[in-house]
């Protein structure tokens, strides 16, 4: 007899999160130069542009005195700056800078040298199924993280 889909969409869902569990706790094992958070942090702001401080906080999941400091400190290290809204002057966006743009780069050839390690360890077969696998799977999660639901700053504003 086959399973019900949301058995099936489980054990996909279990196998989802091993992955990337698993890539996060290796890549992050070791000395870490900044945490999770920031890491995240940053890379909204490198993809997405500058953006309310409540609205990083909103679609990062903390607190907004948690992201204030946050902020705070990146803009201490030169990695992020506060910018004036095009529209509307009284408003302050946080931005990444230049030298936060240089951090992600280098954080990003870092951790594709490791996984790039980790894969020189196995057989090319291997490698070669895994490289299948990932490009068959990617644009799909690719799809399913956009399709998931955002969150919501209070007031009913988009964070993006």
């Amino acid at each position: 007899m086959d399973e019900a889909p949301e058995e099936g969409h489980q054990e996909v869902a279990a196998a989802l999160n091993e992955l990337a569990t698993g890539l996060v706790r290796h890549l992050l094992s070791g000395r870490q130069s900044m945490s999770l958070t920031t890491a995240s942090a940053l890379s909204r702001l490198e993809k997405e542009g500058p953006i309310r401080l409540t609205a990083l906080a909103a679609a990062e999941g903390i607190a907004q005195p948690s992201m204030t400091a946050l902020v705070q400190r990146l803009e201490d290290q030169g990695l992020a700056t506060r910018v004036g809204h095009p529209e509307d002057g009284r408003v302050r966006l946080v931005a990444i800078t230049e030298a936060g743009r240089e951090l992600m780069a280098e954080r990003r050839r870092t951790q594709c040298a490791r996984v790039a390690d980790m894969l020189a360890a196995l057989p090319e077969q291997d490698v070669r199924v895994v490289g299948e696998a990932i490009h068959a799977a990617l644009p799909i999660v690719r799809r399913m993280i956009q399709a998931a639901p955002q969150p919501r700053v209070p007031g009913g504003e988009s964070p993006s």
